[in-house]
């Protein structure tokens, strides 16, 4: 059994997470799962309200008041982390796990040098290294993801970087205490094309030296192709298709997710294909519908997609889809047997 703990870096089961508003019980997360393997770059895709945040925020043990995990397990390396003291908490964010967020300008403090805020983030984790040594592997931080000058950048503020700057000072940050897992909530979301594609290579470069696994959300698809071994597609809290990169590109299998990808431009498409939007609007999260939540805007609908939740279908190898067509279809497979 150990073997099997071994392998698994991250298994994330049934979790549930609920924000309870004076207006009522908000379930963010309805019931998710997936895991991740030792090295392993899992995306997870959905538009915003989601969930796709407030799930990573679980795993950090970040989540505000009044969010709530009611539901479910977290288990990291055979561990599990809804159990843990906040002692524990604090060992595991930053030494197991790293976080880097959107917007790097509200992570950073604007009246502290990037180096001192470098040196704090490890000394918090490491109560034993001295001075010189933060100080020194600070620096080597900064030059791993790509910051010349690094001595001069040190004794800078967070206003004297660029946007694309500031953000690979994050990744410093996130991996200062070299983590096993780092969670990337839209890291490019905020940079322009061309900064967004020098981060993506960061990225991609920093997991081949260090071998950690990632967990990369965003609401691009493009990104999670270049970077992603395999994809969670989110819908209203749940996630409604998982499989390889390759097979939720070429092979989708749920309407959403093809959805996702007809509203995306393409370098390949007919200079006259347009881009599909997907009609209607999100699902209202205060009361979500009895059956498969993207049902109101799905052109495939069907009756039983408007009161029953889909089960999960497998339709390829590690390929499954919450849509009550590919129960169809396997239903009609049989049949032809």
């Amino acid at each position: 059994m150990d073997n099997e703990n071994d392998k698994k870096l991250l298994e994330v089961k049934d979790l549930k997470v609920s924000f309870f508003t004076p207006a009522g019980e908000v379930k963010a997360v309805g019931g998710i799962s997936y895991e991740l393997e030792k090295g392993e770059v899992m995306g997870i895709v959905g538009e915003s309200g989601s969930g796709k945040s407030v799930e990573a925020y679980s795993i950090m043990g970040l989540l505000q008041s009044p969010g709530k995990v009611i539901g479910g397990s977290i288990t990291f390396e055979g561990e599990d982390v809804l159990s843990f003291n906040k002692d524990q908490m604090t060992d595991f964010r930053g030494n197991k796990v790293a976080m880097i967020f959107q917007n790097p300008m509200t992570c950073l403090n604007p009246v502290y040098t990037i180096g001192n805020q470098l040196v704090e983030a490890l000394q918090a984790h490491n109560k034993d290294i001295s001075n010189e040594d933060a100080k020194k592997r600070a620096m080597e931080m900064l030059e791993f993801v790509g910051i010349n000058n690094v001595e001069k950048r040190m004794s800078q503020y967070p206003h004297e970087f660029s946007g694309g700057m500031r953000q690979r000072v994050m990744i410093a940050m996130g991996l200062i205490c070299s983590p096993k897992l780092l969670i990337a909530d839209e890291p490019t979301t905020a940079l322009d094309v061309t900064i967004q594609a020098q981060i993506l290579e960061l990225m991609k470069s920093i997991q081949k030296k260090t071998g950690m696994g990632i967990i990369f959300i965003t609401h691009n698809l493009g990104v999670v192709a270049e970077i992603c071994d395999k994809v969670s597609v989110m819908y209203a809290g749940r996630i409604v298709e998982q499989g390889p990169v390759d097979d939720i590109f070429y092979k989708p299998a749920h309407p959403y997710t093809l959805g996702l990808l007809r509203s995306m431009p393409r370098v390949d498409a007919d200079s006259y294909e347009r881009l599909v939007p997907i009609e209607g609007t999100p699902v209202d999260m205060l009361n979500p519908p009895d059956g498969c939540p993207f049902a109101p805007r799905c052109e495939s609908c069907m009756q039983v997609c408007l009161k029953k939740m889909p089960p999960y279908v497998e339709v390829g190898e590690k390929h499954r889809s919450a849509c009550w067509l590919r129960v169809k279809d396997q239903m009609d497979k049989k049949e032809e047997q």
